[in-house]
């Protein structure tokens, strides 16, 4: 022992030392301990250095702290050392560093009250926690639930849930917890709902139980137990609920700082509402009992809201509006009874002034007279053995008794309460087992204690024995079950304590004599205990100040209790005489809340409500019965007797307990005050599981668990096949001391610190082997470091000298060639410099040269010029002189002239005024004329010679003329040569010396020019540099622009890709949501209708089937809905009637109250509906009786033409039936010389016979079908007539009729003619309302066309006055609605017209079965009873159309249901089924419904489809549980629907098919509804497989992939509690990853087998490894011990095997891999480092498809397995948040392993040929026939 403490207590071990303020404090040994020290060296966490004194008497040292790795544990009895320090430092860590508020500790649950909503309660972790071993998840108050719920099942024992702990620290929420978790497990929550009946409980408890405290705000004031009841299947058919010890005195009196009950100030609150005015109240700081506390109101609580929450509570449970009323009108006259004042009469009386409006307002609400309650209220009557008498009461007596009057009517209103909440929770069903729940108080101290507290501290002693002795026993059972030696454990026995208090003589006894007494008080009964137990029990004390009081040491603490008041709150008194006062009250609640004041305990138990003690007669009365005894029984009797009731039924059961704790007294959240959490684990027994635990021994491994561990501390020597051996050796050789360990038959059990020990151990072993692997690593990588240097030296050393050597050789080259390039250089210059002196000399001889032969050029130009201008100069002058002589001559001419003409006219007027001159004129004018006339022509004729001779001299004159012109222009320019031949020489002179002046000019010019030249050179090279510098520049620019316009085109590419790809996504996920949403819509139809079919048998089975004869066979939704296109509405209203009753029957009762409500309501508005309805039918009866009464008569004449019509029809029938029997006889009289054979005159005759008559047969169908459409709108023509013609013509159609009775021909002519008038007029009709009515459609279409552009014109308008881009938006939007608005009335008409097809289909259906049977009728009328006999014996043998086998098989009706059996109720996958063609099941039924279409039967067609939908349902609902038969029928079930599309006639189905194949299509029917049924039917099947799957996997998942060690060594168990080592590895099965892969390979080789499709199988291969992936990361996260590096490793390598059989399978595309990507992404988090920012960015870049509630929670679980790990700091987990809080995403935290993604069946058309399918005869079809 000695050297395991020095080994221990070395330097760098950190112990536990006492702390005044943290209660303790954590300090590391700085030097060793040795063996006889007083005082250890220690540092603190600070780094101050302190010396600790050891007890010089006890030398005990201080405790040890636990390794690191158990620090966090989630079962404290999994700690090496088992103390206090250790304990409180566990659930801190756990509390606020990991935010976990439960931890076990043994078998109790402790629960530390979080003061904040946690998402940890939610449906997903119930459904995680079901079915699961308490040690295999993490603690929680629903693991303690399922423990209870699976022991009362398994053991078929009653089962009970301690709650407990002080006010604040949850117990009520708890409570409700555990009752929820029942209320789902157990299968009621859509049924029972009484979880929901408790819980709505719950306000109303808390109303009138629960007030405010200085410690709690809602604070329960009494205990309650609560047991759920459950039948014989295990699920809630009730509850009942007891109370105990409401502490009434709260009612009159409040401490500083605490409130009343909550219901007083929610009346208080709610005093405005109308229906609260009769009460009289105000506000709660009026009253008395309300204003006490000083604290009216609660911080965030508006308890006018609370009221309306408990009156709901109310009207839920079944109390309705009238009984709340009443309720409130008590509690409003308790307030206004607290306000009566009493005053002083005198020194021994007191009054109550007259008209006090608070005691009117008390009479007035309870129904009682003023003087009546004023009288006795300061009265009081005694009573002697002979007489009667009134006394008067003090004032202060007087204010006791109305205050005692106050509690009584409460506690008996409150046991009112409780008795109808049972009620409303109690069943009819017997109970066959029950949990029951305790709510109770926990240990309570305060500075002022008194009854109530001694009460409350006395049951939790009973409470806590009571535990102790469980834990004992449990201990116990243990040890005997491993079979090892043990020895009496001790443990604190309050049994003294519990005999202080209840035993006789004791506490409670002696209170109870003291209130017999006649002159009892509480001095005198404070002397009577210390006189009593002062000196013989040392667990009772007297305080050194006070004589009244007195100390009780309990199991917990010392409490002080104060005497005053003792008495009168055990005796409970209440005046006799008020009572009878209320009793005689008006006022029906109150008599009925004080009619049963004689029993002792209300119905439910309640001991409070009882009232305690009162006396009540008013005479004496000496007959009085037990009745009246036990009614004298005092509160703590009788809360002694419901405590040991309480105590009987919880040791009938098996407990559990949860111990809640309170983590500070300021409510906030994730605090810890280590002080108020060590007094409360004192208080609960947690702190004494502790010690009794680790007075055993509490650390226990099995033995593969131990090896695996601590395999590191074993040779390989050591190593046995035997484990058990193995361990034995080992320990033997590591632990001297034996009695530190046993061996059970299973396990070890050490004793505490046992395991830190072997820890320690393991842990410098491995140290020691990280030293050397380091020391071989470091060497390894220093040599390896060493020679890199070395290589890389050589390697410089190398490269510089080759470079040098290069450098030179460069060098040399480049000084050869400068000498080189000089030599050239200068020739080049030289060259040069000659060639531009030579070039310029040349170019200056050429300018020269040029110059002066331009300047002489010139001299002669301008001469020759000059003298041309002289020669025009002068003509011009020439000829403007001649032409001035000319125009003066002209003008003299003209001046002459007009004057003699002047003169003439003179003379001719004066001689035209004489007419004797103007006769003599006329005269001779003849004759003038003549001559004229005749000179005229003489003159003409000269004219014309004269001409001749003229043109002939103007030739020759012209031709000598050209001649002179020509000559005189030669000599003119030989004179004009020399003229400029002479002045050209002088001019040339002249010019030659000007030039010779300008040359010297021009070559001082020139060298001006030069110089300019080359500085313009200059500067012009200098700008082209520059331009070709900004050039550059430019083009630099212009491709940076170009690459970034590529870029930001890139980008916008890609964005719009991203985008178009995330829209795409979207669309996806909104498809298959809503196809979720359609599956699980179909699936919950489903359920409802099995739930439907379960309830009906159960209906029949009680019903004992009164009628045996014939039964109804189960319908089922789908078969419905599968002939609704051909059954008429009342079947789909039938439907959806029977659809509400499945859903009401669902409904609880307060809900069904409030729906049968309401159905009264409807009915009514119904029945008023239906009255107004047949008020309508009754008018449109006596319109039509009138209109037929009228009609009759003309449609009578129309019948008869019809009968005509028939007869004819008819008798054309018997003549082609004559003309059959002629053949059949003539068959028959030559069947002997076989002329009936085929190619036979006879054989040919009757074929010929009877293709006429099957064509005559046809042509007769048309004409009856014809015949039948006009007179069917003859009827409608006729119903649409006005009034005017069907009052006159039906009365002159029939006179005519009449008068041509006796003419038959005449009469048909003449009904044929009215027939057609009537025709046409009706067509006539039926065209003008046509016409009107297009003409109202075009109108009604203008009106709109009118308003649309109406509205265009304001939108346009509109748009016009926004900016651009919102005027594109708006217009786009705009387009879109109206696009959307025609799609929706094109749908509307598309709709329409398939109806309008589907009515027309039905109807030519009805007419051409109807046809059909009135044919087969006839003939089977005219047969004779020889033909029928004769016929079987000579068929004709007539051929089919058909030459080959089409792909069908025929079947008669009454074999269907033999093909329905043989086919799919009686074929078992296995065996028959392995054999066929996949898919062969599917195929035959597609063949058999292919003849009954091509038969055109439409009945035959229904009933086909609906037994094969009804028998595929049977048998999966049959053997539903077997994969094979499932996957079977959903391979089968696709092939039937792929058959059906593909053989539709629908070109999208029609593409793959071949002309074959084409053929074979449907030819009547659209069965398109048929296949969403089948559709529908094939998603049910597929939910199905998924679920079996689901069964079959999940046992596995959790064992394969996180227990079992795939990778072995890798991760090293843990030690821990007891919980783990009692319950789940027992149960474990055995199944690895490896039963995983072959389960997997199993399910996927049957759907190969049975011919699933391949997409389909993709589907289901991903559902599969989301069922796997969820698990497994719902465990992960909800199992701490799973949470390590070396598990992350494991999970990797066992996701790794899954893709290696994905890729194996061919299935890598089907998108199975992305499902596991969460549970990769929780891997990898295990595996990072955990600790810079860096790490936090990496992770939050990482774990993407992590939510960021999982990832905080993977780390806040992250558990090191070794000490080499560290854990995730607080603050790396805030950094983890911070970055993540911007996150979109569901707060929740598992992931939902019921989803089943949507399924899809694609098109998979099958290449088979059905005219090559071929039935098996194992099949038993032999009564198909191929046709």
């Amino acid at each position: 022992m000695n050297r395991e403490l020095e080994y221990m207590f070395v330097e760098c071990a950190r112990v536990w030392i006492p702390d005044a303020e943290e209660v303790w404090k954590s300090a590391e040994l700085t030097k060793d301990y040795k063996s006889g020290d007083a005082s250890l060296q220690l540092m603190l966490e600070d780094g101050t250095n302190i010396e600790h004194k050891l007890d010089p008497k006890t030398k005990n040292l201080p405790y040890l702290r636990n390794p690191d790795i158990l620090v966090g544990e989630n079962d404290l009895t999994a700690l090496s050392y088992l103390h206090e320090p250790a304990v409180l430092h566990n659930l801190k860590v756990r509390f606020i560093d990991s935010k976990l508020i439960y931890t076990y500790c043994g078998i109790v649950l402790v629960a530390i009250n979080p003061y904040e909503t946690l998402p940890i309660y939610g449906s997903d972790i119930i459904n995680a926690y079901s079915g699961q071993n308490m040690g295999d998840m993490d603690p929680h108050i629903f693991a303690v639930a399922e423990e209870a719920y699976k022991q009362m099942a398994r053991d078929e024992r009653n089962q009970s849930i301690i709650v407990s702990g002080e006010s604040g620290a949850g117990k009520t929420v708890s409570a409700k917890y555990a009752m929820r978790y029942f209320a789902t497990v157990s299968g009621s929550a859509s049924e029972a709902n009484v979880e929901e009946k408790v819980l709505a409980s719950n306000p109303i408890m808390e109303a009138i139980g629960n007030a405010k405290t200085t410690r709690n705000d809602n604070s329960s004031r009494f205990g309650k137990y609560i047991e759920i009841g459950f039948d014989n299947r295990f699920r809630i058919i009730g509850a009942n609920m007891r109370t105990y010890l409401l502490e009434k005195s709260r009612v009159v009196f409040q401490a500083d700082e605490e409130r009343n009950y909550h219901i007083f100030y929610q009346l208080c609150a709610s005093a405005h509402l109308p229906e609260f005015k009769n009460l009289k109240l105000s506000s709660a700081n009026d009253f008395l009992y309300t204003r006490q506390g000083r604290s009216p109101v609660i911080d965030g609580v508006d308890d006018t809201k609370e009221l309306s929450t408990t009156r709901n509570a109310f009207t839920l449970l079944g109390i309705n509006e009238s009984y709340q009323m009443g309720l409130f009108q008590v509690l409003a006259a308790i307030l206004h009874l607290g306000n009566v004042e009493i005053k002083d009469r005198d020194s021994d009386s007191s009054v109550i002034p007259p008209n006090n409006r608070h005691l009117t307002a008390f009479c007035d609400l309870v129904g009682v007279t003023y003087p009546d309650m004023s009288q006795w209220l300061c009265h009081r009557k005694l009573k002697t053995a002979t007489e009667t008498y009134v006394k008067p009461l003090p004032r202060l007596q007087a204010t006791n008794a109305r205050d005692a009057l106050s509690k009584h009517i409460y506690a008996k209103l409150f046991n009112w309460i409780v008795e109808h909440v049972n009620k409303a929770l109690i069943t009819n069903v017997k109970q066959h087992s029950f949990i029951g729940v305790l709510d109770i108080y926990g240990f309570e101290t305060f500075e002022i204690n008194s009854f109530e507290q001694f009460c409350i501290n006395y049951a939790n002693e009973k409470l806590q024995q009571q535990f102790n002795m469980h834990v004992f026993k449990l201990e116990q059972e243990e040890y005997m079950k491993e079979q090892i030696p043990w020895t009496l454990i001790d443990f604190y026995d309050n049994q003294p304590c519990i005999n202080l208090i209840e035993a006789k003589m004791g506490i409670l006894d002696l209170l109870d004599e003291e209130c017999k007494m006649p002159k009892g008080s509480d001095d005198s009964w404070a002397q009577k205990l210390y006189n009593t137990h002062l000196k013989t029990c040392s667990l009772f004390e007297k305080p050194r100040m006070s004589n009244r009081a007195f100390i009780i040491q309990h199991f917990a603490d010392k409490v002080e209790y104060q005497c005053d008041g003792f008495l009168e709150k055990n005796k409970d008194t209440v005046n006799e005489e008020q009572i009878n006062v209320l009793k005689a009250s008006k006022f029906d609640l109150l008599v009925e809340l004080f009619q049963d004041e004689q029993k002792a305990t209300s119905p439910t138990g309640q001991v409070p409500g009882t009232g305690g003690r009162t006396r009540l007669s008013v005479k004496p009365d000496k007959s009085r019965d037990s009745k009246s005894k036990e009614h004298k029984k005092t509160v703590g009797c009788q809360f002694r007797n419901s405590l040991q009731m309480l105590m009987d039924t919880l040791n009938a059961t098996t407990p559990h307990y949860v111990r809640c704790i309170k983590p500070n007294d300021f409510k906030l959240a994730f605090s810890f005050d280590p002080k108020r959490a060590v007094q409360q684990l004192r208080a609960c027994g947690v702190l004494e599981t502790i010690r009794i635990s680790a007075a055993g021994f509490p650390s226990r491994w099995t033995y593969q668990e131990f090896f695996s561990r601590y395999r590191v501390l074993m040779k390989q020597k050591d190593v046995l096949p035997d484990k058990k051996l193995t361990c034995k050796n080992v320990l033997e050789k590591l632990v001297q001391d034996q009695d530190k360990y046993q061996f059970g038959k299973t396990k070890i059990f050490f004793r505490a610190g046992q395991v830190a020990y072997l820890e320690k151990l393991r842990a410098d072993k491995l140290r020691a082997a990280c030293i050397r692997i380091q020391k071989t690593i470091r060497c390894w990588l220093a040599r390896k470091k060493y020679l890199r240097k070395r290589s890389a030296a050589i390697t410089i050393q190398r490269f510089t000298r080759g470079y040098q050597a290069r450098c030179l050789a460069k060098f040399m080259r480049r000084t050869q060639a400068a000498t080189v390039i000089q030599k050239y250089q200068r020739m080049y210059v030289e060259r040069k410099r000659y060639r531009q002196k030579q070039a310029a000399a040349l170019v200056m001889q050429t300018i020269l040269r040029a110059y002066m032969a331009r300047q002489k050029y010139q001299a002669l130009l301008r001469e020759h010029k000059a003298v041309i201008i002289q020669k025009y100069i002068r003509g011009w002058l020439a000829r403007c002189w001649y032409k001035r002589c000319l125009l003066s001559i002209v003008y003299l001419q003209c001046c002459m002239r007009r004057m003699k003409a002047r003169r003439e006219l003179k003379k001719l007027k004066i001689e035209a005024r004489s007419v004797e001159h103007f006769k003599k004129l006329n005269k001779g004018m003849e004759n003038k004329i003549m001559q004229l006339q005749r000179k005229v022509d003489e003159q003409n004729k000269e004219n014309r010679s004269i001409n001749e001779k003229l043109a002939g001299l103007e030739n020759s004159y012209t031709v000598e003329s050209e001649k002179l012109r020509g000559e005189l222009s030669r000599l003119r320019g030989v004179e004009e040569d020399a003229k400029s031949k002479g002045s050209q020489v002088m001019s040339l002179l002249e010019e030659l010396e000007r030039l010779r002046k300008e040359l010297s000019a021009t070559q001082q010019e020139k060298k001006t020019i030069e110089d300019w030249a080359q500085k313009y050179r200059d500067e012009m090279e200098k700008m082209v540099s520059e331009l070709k510098d900004q050039n550059g520049t430019l083009k630099k620019d212009k491709d940076d622009l170009n690459r970034l316009i590529q870029e930001q085109s890139q980008q916008m590419t890609e964005k719009m890709a991203r985008v178009i790809v995330e829209e795409t996504q979207q669309l996806e996920t909104d498809l298959n949501e809503e196809r979720s949403r359609y599956q699980n819509l179909l699936t919950e139809h489903l359920r409802l209708e099995e739930k439907y079919d379960d309830l009906k048998e159960a209906m029949a089975l009680s019903s004992n089937v009164s009628k045996p004869g014939h039964r109804r066979t189960d319908s089922t939704h789908s078969s419905n809905e599968s002939e609704y296109t051909y059954n008429s509405e009342y079947a789909e209203l039938e439907e959806g009637s029977r659809a509400a009753e499945d859903v009401t029957r669902g409904m609880d009762t307060s809900l069904t109250l409030k729906l049968q409500k309401r159905l009264t309501e409807l009915e009514q508005e119904k029945q008023s509906l239906r009255n107004e309805l047949e008020n309508k039918e009754e008018q449109f009866q006596r319109a039509r009786a009138r209109d037929d009464a009228e009609f009759k008569k003309a449609r009578g004449a129309e019948l008869e033409y019809e009968s005509l019509k028939r007869q004819e029809l008819e008798s054309e029938n018997k003549k082609l039936k004559h003309d059959l029997a002629e053949m059949r006889k003539s068959l028959l009289g030559d069947a002997a010389t076989g002329a009936g054979a085929p190619g036979s005159p006879a054989y040919k005759v009757l074929l010929d016979q009877l293709n006429a008559s099957c064509e005559e047969l046809d042509v007769r169908k048309e004409e009856v079908l014809i015949l039948r459409s006009q007179l069917v709108s003859q009827k409608e023509a006729m119903h649409h007539k006005d009034e005017k013609e069907t009052m006159t013509e039906p009365s002159v159609y029939a006179d005519d009729v009449n008068k041509l009775k006796d003419a038959d021909e005449l009469k048909q002519a003449y009904i044929g003619v009215k027939d057609t008038n009537r025709l046409l007029e009706h067509q006539l009709q039926t065209q003008r309302r046509t016409y009107d009515n297009e003409v109202e459609v075009l109108r009604g279409e203008l009106q709109n066309v009118k308003e649309e552009n109406n509205r265009q014109q304001q939108l346009l308008a509109q748009n016009l006055q926004l900016p651009p881009e919102a005027r594109i938006e708006a217009s786009l939007q705009h387009e879109i609605t109206r696009l959307t608005n025609e799609n929706l009335d094109l749908m509307e008409q598309l709709e329409k017209q398939d109806r309008t097809i589907r009515k027309l289909k039905k109807q030519l259906k009805v007419y051409s079965k109807r046809i059909g049977e009135m044919g087969a009728g006839q003939a089977e009328g005219q047969t004779s009873p020889g033909q029928m006999v004769d016929e079987p014996i000579h068929p004709v043998n007539i051929p089919r159309r058909e030459k080959d086998f089409q792909g069908m098989l025929e079947y008669k009706k009454e074999d269907e249901l033999k093909l329905v059996k043989n086919l799919i109720l009686e074929l078992k996958p296995r065996g028959v089924a392995v054999n066929l063609i996949p898919g062969l099941p599917a195929y035959i039924l597609f063949m058999c419904l292919r003849h009954a279409d091509y038969v055109n039967d439409d009945q035959k067609v229904r009933t086909l489809l609906t037994s094969t939908i009804n028998s595929i349902k049977k048998i999966l609902k049959k053997r539903g549980d077997d994969f094979e038969t499932v996957s079977f029928w959903l391979a089968n079930t696709c092939r039937f629907l792929h058959c059906l599309k593909q053989y539709s006639g629908d070109e999208a189905f029609m593409k793959h098919n071949t002309q074959r194949q084409n053929e074979h299509s449907l030819s009547n029917f659209d069965l398109a509804e048929y296949r969403q049924v089948i559709s529908d039917l094939a998603i049910q099947i597929y939910q199905q497989l998924i679920k079996c799957m689901e069964n079959i996997l999940q046992p596995m998942i959790v064992s394969g992939m996180l227990e079992h060690e795939t990778i072995q060594g890798v991760s090293g168990v843990k030690p821990t509690g007891l919980r783990k080592r009692t319950s789940s590895i027992a149960d474990e099965g055995t199944y690895t990853l490896d039963s995983i892969l072959r389960q997997l390979s199993a399910f996927h080789s049957t759907m190969c087998q049975h011919g699933t499709d391949p997409e389909l199988i993709k589907q289901v291969v991903k559902q599969q490894f989301y069922i796997i992936g969820a698990v497994t990361l719902n465990n992960l996260l909800l199992r701490k011990d799973m949470c390590s590096w070396s598990k992350g490793m494991q999970i990797r390598y066992n996701v790794s095997q899954l893709e290696e059989w994905l890729r194996d399978k061919g299935l890598m595309t089907c998108g199975a891999k992305e499902t596991l990507e969460p549970l990769i992404q929780a891997a990898q988090l295990l595996q990072v480092k955990k600790k810079t920012d860096e790490d936090a960015e990496a992770i939050c870049s990482m774990c993407q498809a992590l939510t960021t509630a999982q990832i905080v929670k993977v780390l806040n679980l992250y558990t090191p397995v070794n000490e080499f790990e560290e854990r995730v700091s607080v603050a790396f987990i805030r950094t983890i948040q911070t970055r993540l809080r911007d996150r979109c995403e569901s707060p929740q935290l598992l992931m939902d392993t019921k989803m089943i993604y949507p399924v899809t069946f694609p098109f998979n058309p099958s290449s088979l040929a059905l005219e090559t399918i071929q039935i098996p005869s194992s099949l038993n079809l032999g009564f198909l026939t191929r046709v």
